[in-house]
């Protein structure tokens, strides 16, 4: 360390720097080991003869079904939209991406809603039938375990539906042309030519989506569905067991990687080459009549189930009750996710900064080995990286409490886990990657000339930072913050386990009254939550669209 620290190129503190954050990224996942691996009260035995089972069998079902019922609508959708012309087309093609602004547990919310018995949907069905009880009809029950994979794939397709996109449009025409030759239909088409040229691409949306949907806790609490996350609550908060809380939390990272794996491996043998030339775009095949109404409603159909049915339901809440804008515990609550998301955002996107950089200022192997380990945040769920962060901040924070005590006489009482501290470490850690990310690539469109130029004009690696990196990176570094201020606003199992006593964020507020059934004081700052998720889906639609016109 101290060899680092004494280089002449000053290069040594900005590796050193980069080790550091990445430690911080990395000791939560540690800590879920350590406490999982020497818990203080060893309860697996139990939890295998119990509870286990049945939290794992709900998780592997809801995964899997969430992932091919995401992979089919997102597919589909883009196929329809790459392929072909019908009305309202072009429109489509980006109202597709909406459903990326509501989070899954608003949707959850908004289903329950309309379709329950005192919903809209069976109340216009008793009046037109005249039925008069529950017992006189049979509906389907909205509170179970498919309603919550059709929600979390309603919310969730576009993660497919934006590679398989991408994947349709960089395939050459000449192939479909070969294969319309040999008798090839629509349908064989899409079997024998778009599908497996786009599989890798579907593959990994598929891997995105159930990641996610191991991760959610909104949308199975709300539906009463016990899986491995509502476990790690269930076992922490009710039984006061940290170390059963670690143990069913490395099942999930297990989990996790067993979908990293699978998806590796569904791409390991798949290799396709565009020839040297440029391949011909696509021209769409003109659907007109019938068939285009057809088309035209299967993909609307999506768009409605994620986005317009639940911000239809939301907003008639908030405007219906038009009080509850102004009630004192939406203003805290709204303050707060501001406080926590900007600071947050704030810090992760400058640890990025300063860690890509130093990767890429010091010629050694270690911290460029670490540094796509620091990625590992984003995989992990919330409520995984609540119990990693929360055990050992606590027993730091009653250490420290102790010693100020002991020298000064005074309790200065939790200083960390007291406050929104953890919350915001937990938010650092979480969305490191998308950070990481952002700042790598636009380190990599800076041509190595100037920053050479700079230190060659006796610029420090800071200077050459400050002078020439940020002012070419600004749209970058900017586009980052809002990425990482938009999923800070919508993350819901940390913020739930992590926050202080009586400290609501926007998220965290919207889950309480709707779990109380209480959706009309849930609206507000669930709508809040939603706008604040259509101003990444625009950034996204510009992103796109610029890409698309190139």
């Amino acid at each position: 360390m101290r060899h680092l620290l004494r280089r002449r190129d000053g290069s040594g503190i900005w590796s050193v720097g980069a080790l550091a954050i990445a430690a911080i990224v990395i000791l939560p996942i540690l800590s879920v080991l350590v406490l999982a691996f020497a818990p203080t009260e060893n309860i697996w035995p139990h939890l295998m003869a119990t509870t286990l089972p049945r939290y794992a069998a709900n998780t592997v079902l809801m995964t899997l079904g969430t992932g091919a019922m995401a992979a089919a609508i997102g597919a589909g959708a883009a196929w329809l939209v790459t392929m072909y012309r019908f009305p309202l087309a072009n429109l489509l093609e980006w109202l597709l991406l909406l459903p990326l602004a509501i989070p899954a547990y608003i949707g959850a919310y908004a289903l329950v809603d309309f379709l329950d018995y005192s919903g809209p949907v069976q109340i216009a069905l008793r009046e037109t039938m005249g039925w008069t009880s529950a017992r006189d009809y049979w509906f389907p029950q909205v509170r179970s375990r498919w309603a919550a994979v059709i929600v979390l794939a309603a919310a969730l397709y576009p993660y497919v539906y934006m590679l398989a996109r991408a994947a349709f449009r960089e395939q050459s025409a000449g192939s479909y042309e070969v294969a319309r030759a040999l008798g090839a239909g629509p349908f064989g088409l899409f079997r024998r030519v778009g599908l497996p040229l786009a599989r890798p691409a579907i593959a990994a949306g598929a891997a995105i989506v159930m990641m996610e949907t191991v991760n959610d806790f909104g949308v199975v609490d709300f539906f009463a569905v016990q899986t491995l996350t509502t476990g790690i609550f269930t076992v922490w908060l009710e039984t006061g067991n940290a170390g059963g809380a670690a143990q069913i939390a490395c099942v999930i990272l297990a989990v996790i990687l067993a979908l990293v794996a699978l998806e590796k491996v569904s791409r390991r043998n798949s290799r396709y080459y565009h020839s040297a030339r440029q391949p011909r775009p696509i021209t769409r095949i003109r659907l007109s009549g019938a068939p285009g109404w057809i088309a035209t409603a299967l993909c609307a159909l999506p768009v409605f189930a994620g986005f317009i049915l639940p911000v239809a339901v939301i907003a008639g809440h908030a405007l219906d009750r038009p009080e509850t804008w102004v009630s004192s515990g939406l203003g805290r609550a709204f303050l707060n996710t501001l406080s926590v998301g900007g600071s947050a955002s704030v810090l992760t996107v400058a640890g990025a900064l300063f860690m890509v950089y130093g990767v890429r200022q010091t010629g050694r192997r270690l911290p460029k080995l670490i540094l796509p380990v620091t990625t590992i945040g984003y995989a992990a769920p919330g409520a995984v990286l609540a119990v990693g962060i929360l055990i050992p901040v606590a027993a730091f924070d009653h250490r420290v409490a102790d010693a100020l005590l002991w020298l000064t006489g005074r309790d200065p009482g939790l200083i960390l886990t007291g406050s929104a501290a953890a919350i915001v470490m937990a938010y650092f850690v979480r969305f490191f990657a998308i950070a990481q990310g952002a700042t790598d690539a636009a380190f990599g469109r800076v041509s190595p000339s100037l920053p050479m130029a700079a230190r060659s004009l006796g610029r420090t690696a800071g200077g050459t930072l400050r002078e020439v990196y940020l002012p070419l990176m600004k749209g970058s570094v900017g586009t980052a913050l809002l990425l990482v201020f938009v999923d800070c606003v919508k993350e819901l199992p940390a913020t739930l386990l992590l926050r202080p006593f009586n400290y609501d964020t926007l998220a965290t507020r919207a889950h309480e009254k709707a779990s109380l059934e209480n959706i009309g004081e849930a609206a507000p700052p669930a709508l809040l939550v939603i706008l604040v998720g259509l101003v990444a889906v625009a950034l996204l639609a510009r992103t796109n669209l610029g890409a698309a016109r190139r």
